[in-house]
């Protein structure tokens, strides 16, 4: 067991000498799309969920996309198996003790992601790193969870994982040089480009895009347009490659409504209260895609909008 947190010693700067072993936490739609991408990367992944079940759905999730990928020529057929190899399921956190990074891709709820570190601290070796994927939430508060705070950052990878190029790396107040060194070369083997975001609610991407689909909620909350109306608009009249309620579909409701929670409580300027209608949608679980309903229907063979 690791020392906890008032017994480390102060100052204490061990870190791994390489990272050869992720660990994540959800096999969600992000954990999915991280796995993917580090596994491809070369390293090993020891992947977690509540359910066995969740972890063998991920993985051959997985196995299609890179199928998709070697029939289309982005990676090589020869890629695909080793890759797969790579992957492993995690039964709790102990699974974790030989891991030298830890990347958490649970729920955008704070408190769940408190209580998770809580729990995988000391079930983690000394040298390990820990890094959050939270699209929204104060890095230094999580941080400050564990007994690492110096060894800890926010890793965000946009969704989905395999195809955006970027990812949002953002320090807390005790994060160290040689943990953003080591996460920042980390990211870029994956062949991903980083943007540094200081340690705000939402960092930069979220900070601009779900203000932007609180927005278009708004203007169909208050019928200036139709669902329709809205997302052609925003695709031929901005060049978007997908209308703003389209793409909130894609994200989950939950996740626009969390971001934009955190964005009104966090900087308490009314410019980001999230819109009624939002809140009414993710109380009735119209969650976007995953629950096969939002602002479109998608029960069907093509996708009708709700309102």
């Amino acid at each position: 067991m690791n020392l906890a947190v008032k017994d480390r010693p102060k100052g204490d700067t061990k870190l791994p000498q390489a990272i050869k072993k992720v660990g994540i936490i959800g096999a969600g739609q992000m954990g999915t799309g991280i796995a993917h991408v580090i596994a491809l990367g070369g390293y090993d992944v020891a992947l977690n969920d509540l359910k066995k079940q969740v972890v063998e759905e991920s993985i051959n999730t997985i196995e299609k996309f890179l199928s998709r990928q070697a029939e289309k020529g982005q990676i090589k057929e020869a890629e695909v198996g080793p890759t797969l190899k790579r992957i492993t399921y995690a039964p709790d956190m102990e699974a974790f003790d030989d891991c030298d990074l830890v990347i958490e891709a649970a729920t955008e709820e704070e408190a769940l992601k408190r209580k998770i570190f809580t729990t995988l601290c000391p079930k983690l070796n000394d040298r390990a790193m820990l890094a959050t994927n939270t699209s929204s939430i104060s890095i230094t508060r999580l941080a400050s969870t564990t007994d690492r705070p110096e060894h800890f950052i926010g890793m965000h990878f946009m969704n989905p994982v395999p195809l955006m190029e970027l990812v949002e790396l953002i320090r807390g107040i005790a994060t160290d040089d040689k943990t953003f060194t080591i996460a920042r070369s980390f990211v870029e083997s994956l062949h991903k480009t980083v943007a540094v975001s200081e340690d705000f609610p939402a960092f930069i991407v979220n900070r601009i895009l779900l203000p932007m689909i609180n927005e278009a909620v708004y203007t169909l909350y208050e019928g200036v347009g139709t669902v329709e109306a809205i997302d052609k608009a925003m695709r031929l009249g901005a060049h978007h490659p997908m209308g703003p309620l389209q793409l909130a579909d894609f994200i989950g409701l939950d996740t626009c409504l969390s971001v934009m929670q955190v964005l009104y409580e966090g900087l308490s300027d009314s410019k980001y209260r999230p819109c009624p209608l939002l809140v009414k949608y993710v109380e009735a679980g119209w969650l976007g895609r995953k629950t096969q309903r939002g602002f479109y229907d998608y029960r069907g063979e093509t996708p009708v909008p709700t309102r």
